[in-house]
């Protein structure tokens, strides 16, 4: 639901204006399995390789426009790895993007853009990180790490909404601890 509020895309990312800002405007929370979320933090805390172990919001779908999102994230803990922190789903088809991290501090695409690229290794126990993700259905998605744009790729029509939180990868498994900040989502 937008807020009404009028504002811009992120400056330092797209210089584009006159756009609804949907600030803090997500739908629903979601912690099924060893999943926890308190305002912006998510928990994982156990290091189950089975199973649905997430914690996550999501925001409302769309099928047009362009939608930016913007969030801070900060791992506070984390003795699992391969953890996916955001991700831009195709309503009704499955996962479209996922954004990962490592425990080592790696940023990777799990997927979406090609086979898990490095897209950054700043997402160490304690470090602030920005992700920025532009996306226009039909046309492509763009992801930036800390205002430098590291993916971009085509794009399918049809609904699409996304998710931040914490959430656990075929491959990967808890605990973390990930608190999120200075979360925005546009359309234009």
């Amino acid at each position: 639901m937008p807020s009404g509020r009028q504002c811009r895309f992120a400056e330092s990312v797209s210089r584009e204006g006159g756009d609804t800002c949907l600030e803090n405007r997500w739908s629903r929370s979601q912690s099924p399995g060893c999943g926890d979320v308190s305002d912006l933090t998510f928990r994982l805390t156990c290091s189950s390789t089975d199973g649905d172990q997430r914690a996550e919001r999501r925001y409302t779908t769309y099928t047009s426009g362009t939608r930016q999102f913007q969030g801070y994230f900060r791992i506070v803990s984390i003795g699992g790895t391969r953890i996916s922190i955001k991700q831009t789903f195709n309503d009704g088809v499955g996962a479209y993007f996922i954004l990962g991290v490592e425990k080592s501090g790696r940023i990777y695409n799990v997927k979406g853009g090609g086979d898990q690229k490095t897209l950054s290794t700043a997402a160490t126990v304690g470090n602030t990180v920005r992700v920025n993700t532009i996306h226009r259905p039909g046309g492509s998605l763009q992801c930036y790490i800390n205002g430098a744009l590291k993916l971009q790729f085509s794009s399918p029509s049809g609904g699409f909404y996304d998710k931040f939180g914490a959430y656990r990868t075929s491959s990967g498994y808890g605990p973390i601890t990930i608190a999120w900040s200075g979360i925005r989502f546009w359309r234009k």
